[in-house]
């Protein structure tokens, strides 16, 4: 997932609209109370902790590369629910979940390939994926913004070997992606999710936690202040509306498919 480390704490207050999608995709989930689910970058706990109270005969094991995202997260944890310090691309689990749940995470992975292949692995026969994650066309003003910004005079040689730390693929592209592995695609769609953050405020947090993390790790200490000034600056002056809110796409695909051998 590239070695990013997060703030479960400032997260938790940050993921206003991350919890509306994950309230939205458990919603949707049909379970008898005693699957084995496993949440792929469960973040700070919050949705992992209301997948185990829909399970109270099963369990649940929520993994995510931060630590400090897991040292949030494990203030949850309880007989049924448990959370492990693990990066996606390394898990190597076999035939143990019936559920494999993941929201607003696999963006953060750049081989897909791989991730289906390990997921196939680690569900049961007839087990499921339900996924939401960032697709083409997603924080389309943030990514202007971090673009001119990391191009301006004062930072752009901080980013010579810099490489993007997202996978957002279009419909048709994950489409042909998941033709090539075994799994059965009962839906896959491409939702458009655009939100507005109440005030400025609100998006500031949302930009210090996790959207500007993988670029101001690049910065020296001494500019790190006047990096993150210019994009919250830019941001601001961008997408601002005349109520005060500001306005950001987020587009998503919403994704269930089958293990059916």
């Amino acid at each position: 997932m590239g070695n990013f480390e997060f703030d479960g704490e400032k997260y938790k207050k940050a993921s206003k609209h991350q919890k509306e999608w994950g309230g939205s995709l458990i919603s949707q989930l049909e379970l008898n109370g005693n699957e084995i689910i496993l949440d792929l970058g469960c973040g700070d706990g919050v949705l992992t902790d209301n997948l185990s109270s829909l399970v109270p005969d099963g369990k649940v094991i929520g993994i995510d590369a931060s630590y400090g995202m897991i040292q949030t997260a494990k203030k949850f944890e309880k007989d049924n629910l448990s959370f492990i310090h693990m990066d996606i691309n390394e898990m190597d689990f076999n035939n143990c979940f019936d559920l494999i749940f993941s929201n607003a995470t696999l963006h953060w992975v750049k081989n897909h390939d791989k991730l289906l292949k390990h997921c196939f692995n680690a569900l049961k026969t007839k087990g499921i994926i339900r996924w939401n994650f960032a697709a083409h066309g997603n924080c389309s003003n943030f990514f202007e913004t971090i673009y001119a910004v990391m191009n301006e005079n004062e930072f752009k040689n901080f980013y010579s070997n810099f490489k993007w730390p997202w996978y957002m693929p279009s419909k048709e592209e994950y489409k042909k992606l998941m033709e090539k592995t075994r799994f059965h695609i009962v839906y896959l769609e491409y939702e458009n999710a655009d939100r507005y953050f109440s005030d400025s405020e609100e998006m500031i947090k949302w930009i210090d936690q996790p959207s500007i993390v993988p670029f101001i790790k690049c910065i020296p200490i001494e500019n790190k202040e006047n990096f993150r000034n210019r994009v919250i600056d830019m941001m601001i002056e961008k997408t601002e509306q005349s109520d005060g809110r500001c306005f950001e796409t987020f587009r998503r695909i919403d994704l269930k498919a089958v293990k059916d051998i």
